[in-house]
């Protein structure tokens, strides 16, 4: 059974895609230093796949803990989560995001080449693409300067990935730039747990309709899209976590080097409004919403062209935007009565 390091492993994604390892077979190390997330997730994803996994509290730019976690687990594979990643709280804590961001990412590559460990799956995002010029966007679309600091150094990581791959023929990554991950695990034991207030709008909604807020807000109405608000390619967080085990099934697979870049998306677009219509159909409750002024930063549409992940990984988005919406209700219920 490999070993796979797994940064950020008890975060959103990084605990669904731990789920998903084992479901494959894999052995998930987590380094985690619980800046996002909660230590009894780990409890959560060892009863989902009953299995125990080992666990490291502590931060990726810490070498002396790299060290040991590679000499103590023989480690096969990485993929890389641990990031902070709040767009408005990079706008005000710039220096946080680029310690941490491109710091934690350095000092993993350093510690996979001094112990040998050649394949590396990169939590990036389609942030990279700025406003595209054309949609729906693939591989080939120009990065464009980034709105935020946050979004900087997710052009950074994959500039640094790709330097790195062309001094290194030997380095093997894929850098999946994902679009946005909402809902949560089917047994509503894990899933989206932000810490004070959401950045993301599915647990604004969820968050709204249990009560936790007032009312939600929808920032703009009078953009150039069927109904005027921002139109996004919203992924089940259980697709996506499959996408980083298919990806890194072809790293292990591969005799030569490689870096790839890949859009993991359903290669479909729907608006704000669209998805919180089709919550309160899932969810049968009636959301307090308002229409407010557009928001900085905000891209008016962006959603994958998603054919390069089904060539080249054989995966695909295979769960609906409704059970989406649903497993994010029943996951907010769930934290309701725990």
């Amino acid at each position: 059974m490999k070993n796979i390091l797994v940064t950020g492993g008890l975060g959103f994604i990084g605990s669904h895609t731990c789920v998903e390892l084992m479901n494959s077979g894999f052995n998930p190390v987590i380094l985690d230093n619980l800046s996002n997330s909660e230590i009894w997730i780990k409890d959560r994803i060892e009863k989902i796949a009953n299995q125990t996994v080992s666990f490291y509290n502590g931060d990726c730019r810490d070498e002396q803990l790299l060290d040991t976690i590679f000499s103590n687990e023989s480690i096969h594979g990485i993929i890389h989560f641990a990031a902070s990643k709040a767009v408005g709280e990079s706008v005000l804590e710039p220096l946080k995001y680029y310690n941490n961001n491109l710091g934690g990412l350095t000092s993993i590559l350093e510690a996979s080449k001094k112990h040998n460990c050649l394949n590396l799956v990169f939590s990036s995002s389609c942030t990279v693409y700025g406003t595209p010029d054309s949609l729906p966007v693939d591989e080939s679309a120009k990065i464009k300067t980034a709105e935020s600091p946050y979004g900087t150094t997710k052009i950074v990581c994959e500039r640094i990935i790709q330097d790195l791959s062309i001094a290194d023929s030997t380095f093997k990554s894929i850098l999946l730039r994902y679009f946005n991950p909402i809902g949560a695990h089917e047994t509503s034991l894990i899933g989206e747990l932000p810490l004070g207030v959401p950045s993301n709008l599915v647990p604004f909604i969820t968050q709204t309709a249990a009560g936790h807020r007032n009312s939600l807000t929808v920032f703009g109405d009078d953009y150039n899209t069927k109904d005027g608000s921002c139109v996004r390619d919203f992924i089940h967080v259980t697709d996506l976590a499959k996408a980083h085990i298919k990806a890194l099934e072809f790293l292990l697979n591969k005799n030569e080097g490689i870096c790839e870049t890949v859009n993991i998306g359903t290669g479909n677009g729907n608006t704000v409004l669209e998805l919180i219509n089709a919550f309160e159909k899932v969810s049968g409750k009636k959301l307090n919403y308002s229409i407010g002024d557009r928001r900085s930063g905000d891209v008016e549409a962006v959603y994958a062209d998603a054919s390069k992940s089904k060539e080249l990984l054989g995966w695909e988005a295979v769960i609906s935007l409704e059970q989406a919406l649903l497993d994010a209700w029943n996951w907010q219920q769930s934290l309701e009565v725990n």
